[in-house]
């Protein structure tokens, strides 16, 4: 890999992994199974879920996404700024949000309730254009979205805005809350919440470009809830949405975390290590010093129990992770300070990975890669096409 020098430590994201990722996604959501083609939104929210929002958002449009996902206004707009034209969709704002700029972006904004679809009606007049708006419905999740007592006045209001003109609905659609685990009866439930809300949308005169339910989970394990379109996040960048429960895929995961072993020693029976002596020597043994803490995304949580890849080989983390660094048990692998320590990446050989760090963690591997950042550089590779990216200073800024 070459490019910018390395640094102390540092996140390096292949944006040819993305692009596979998005592709191979986009072949098991059209496997035959659906009468007409599935599109493809990649969600890029929180900055590319740690990977970079503009740098993911290319590689996804590169590898075919029809759409692209993000949370707020701001993640929006900065999608625009880096030159993106295509479908976008921004999905949580606020009563006080103002929407005029989105909306002039060319983005479409979703409503959970009439009051938001006066908004995106208000914002569109203040803007000169037709503002084109998605309703989510709540169908179990009782997280955002319109619950079901509030559909059949949402969608006549929604229809009657677009017959006069006011506004464009290009989209219905929710979010599964159990998707990853296939076998939970909430998938029945909301799959057919999701098309009892369908049917009271086409009654009220409402015909959407795009019908979505299916998150990464769903998109992957629950054919018949494709729709017209996937949500995928957490797969784009190749982690496993369902751990334990997904077929090999072949996706790749983009992300690697590695840094330069600060420090090697020697310790003695009884010696013990990081504040609270939680890990004390049972024996001679020798420690390496990763410059990386919970400050940079390392968790605490994981003190103790995760691992780290040196020279091919798993050393565990030993003690309480620190705020900037943490220590590892080298044991007998031949490593002195300089050496590279990777702390996750792909897995090949065996290395370690996000879903080793969230399962010593007690979490999902999304907080890891989105956590992780700090005082850590980023920079970006490409496998396919040959070295590129910015220098990690440059990247700095994107984690504060």
């Amino acid at each position: 890999m070459t490019g910018p020098a390395p640094t102390r430590a540092e996140i390096v994201v292949d944006v040819a992994a993305l692009r596979h990722n998005v592709r191979r996604l986009s072949e098991v959501v059209n496997d035959g199974a659906a009468p007409t083609p599935v599109r493809m939104m990649t969600v890029v929210k929180a900055d590319g879920y740690g990977h970079g929002l503009s740098e993911t958002a290319r590689a996804a449009r590169e590898a075919g996404a029809d759409w692209l996902g993000v949370a707020t206004i701001e993640e929006a707009l900065a999608v625009r700024a880096a030159g993106d034209t295509g479908r976008v969709l921004c999905w949580l704002t606020t009563p006080s949000d103002d929407l005029t700029e989105v909306v002039a972006a060319d983005v479409d904004v979703t409503a959970y309730s009439l009051a938001e679809l006066d908004q995106a009606v208000g914002a569109g007049e203040q803007a000169g254009t037709r503002p084109r708006v998605q309703i989510k419905v709540d169908t179990g999740l009782s997280r955002g979205g319109a619950p079901r007592s509030a559909w059949a006045d949402l969608f006549a209001a929604a229809a009657g805005l677009e017959q006069d003109g006011r506004l464009t609905i290009t989209g219905i659609w929710t979010h599964p809350a159990c998707a990853d685990d296939p076998d939970h009866p909430a998938n029945d439930a909301q799959e057919a919440a999701f098309r009892d809300a369908l049917a009271l949308a086409e009654a009220a005169g409402l015909r959407p470009e795009v019908r979505h339910f299916a998150n990464s989970a769903a998109a992957v394990l629950r054919p018949s809830a494709r729709f017209d379109l996937v949500r995928c996040g957490i797969a784009s960048y190749g982690l496993d949405p369902a751990p334990g429960r997904t077929p090999d895929l072949g996706l790749v995961p983009a992300m690697t975390v590695r840094a330069e072993l600060a420090m090697v020693k020697h310790l003695q029976a009884g010696d013990g290590v990081s504040y609270g002596h939680r890990w004390v020597a049972p024996g001679p043994t020798t420690v390496g010093l990763v410059p990386v803490g919970y400050a940079d995304g390392a968790p605490r949580s994981a003190s103790n129990r995760a691992f780290v890849t040196i020279a091919g080989q798993q050393c565990p983390v030993r003690g309480t992770i620190c705020m900037d660094q943490l220590v590892v048990d080298l044991g007998q692998v031949p490593a002195e300070a300089g050496d590279d320590v990777v702390l996750f990446g792909s897995g090949a050989d065996g290395g370690t990975t996000a879903q080793d760090w969230a399962a010593a963690a007690g979490t999902i591997n999304y907080e890891i890669v989105t956590r992780v950042g700090g005082r850590l550089g980023r920079r970006h590779v490409d496998t396919e096409r040959g070295p590129r990216g910015t220098p990690p200073d440059t990247d700095h800024e994107e984690h504060p």
